[in-house]
């Protein structure tokens, strides 16, 4: 059923861009946030996380590196404006000027066979970036290059993000129902923070370390020792689980275990409807909640959820 629904073209107004250009544009973000930009290719796309000095997540993102002095961050465009504020904060003497550029790109998602008709490996690894020219499409008004970014699937079926600046082509294909989309999002494994979750969760606690969104060989950056010692020091209590529920859930429920009415052991990070009427949900909590079984969000008499096995493996050590 996933794969005949999950086919066409949706554009993703709920997404938001932060544009850093300038000869620091790299340099600047590889000490802010969780991933290297200084070595990102052309050719690559990565998730990279935003963290407090504790090490907790206040955004994370998809960037790519278009141009050699430009890095694009795509991040849910309700934790954009303050995400944009605390960076800007550390800027001081770097050569690099960060904007909002959300009006000035088109944000799209493709699915299933609309991978293909718009000249997109559907086979490729996730974060693979192509570089997709305005002559593709006879209807381009100005040369101008499309990125495109292979994300991970969900279900099994292929999924890409279309990042195109003005004049640049448009994906073609049929429509997608946006909340088809989301509901794809969640079934990915791949959490993208939004405002009820924000400084709740050390990266491993979303699995960031498992799916590219941490490198452990670059310098410092904000929680950085947080975040070593987390991998490195100690057992990981917390993760991240696809689960499924009969009734709604939404982000920021907390998740409790049967028998514990008073302590929750978990969050829930993301949720969306599926096609079916049930719903999605990506929850962090923790590892020993399994055992115990029985888990409800909201309360422990809240919508039952049932733990699906996750899309990917979970690095056991790097």
């Amino acid at each position: 059923m996933t794969s005949a629904v999950l086919q066409g073209v949706t554009a993703l107004s709920h997404l938001g861009v932060i544009r850093a250009a300038g000869p620091d544009a790299a340099s600047f973000l590889h000490g802010q946030l969780t991933q290297d930009f200084a070595l990102l290719g052309t050719g690559e796309a990565r998730l990279a996380a935003l963290c407090t000095a504790k090490g907790r997540m206040i955004a994370s993102f998809i960037g790519i590196r278009p141009e050699k002095e430009q890095v694009l961050l795509v991040c849910n465009r309700d934790i954009l404006a303050a995400t944009l504020k605390r960076l800007s904060m550390y800027v001081l003497r770097a050569k690099v000027k960060l904007s909002d550029v959300t009006e000035e790109v088109a944000l799209f998602g493709l699915a299933g066979s609309a991978l293909a008709a718009n000249g997109v490996d559907a086979v490729a690894a996730p974060g693979r970036r192509w570089a997709v020219p305005a002559a593709v499409h006879e209807d381009a008004v100005e040369p101008a290059e499309a990125s495109v970014v292979s994300l991970y699937p969900a279900d099994g079926v292929p999924r890409a993000l279309w990042i195109a600046p003005p004049g640049a082509p448009q994906p073609t294909g049929d429509a997608l129902d946006p909340t088809l989309w989301q509901w794809s999002d969640v079934r990915s494994g791949i959490a993208m923070l939004s405002t009820p979750v924000l400084d709740a969760f050390v990266p491993q606690m979303l699995n960031y370390e498992s799916v590219g969104g941490v490198n452990f060989k670059k310098g410092c950056y904000p929680g950085q020792e947080v975040v070593a010692r987390s991998q490195f020091r100690g057992t990981l209590k917390r993760r991240a689980y696809v689960v499924t529920a009969q009734a709604p859930v939404e982000a920021g429920q907390e998740v409790f275990a049967a028998g514990d009415a008073e302590q929750p052991v978990g969050t829930v990070v993301q949720a969306a409807q599926a096609p079916d009427g049930r719903w999605a949900a990506l929850v962090s909590m923790q590892i020993a909640a399994l055992e115990a079984g029985g888990l409800h969000a909201g309360s422990a008499t809240g919508p039952a959820l049932t733990v699906e096995p996750l899309p990917y493996e979970l690095l056991a050590d790097i």
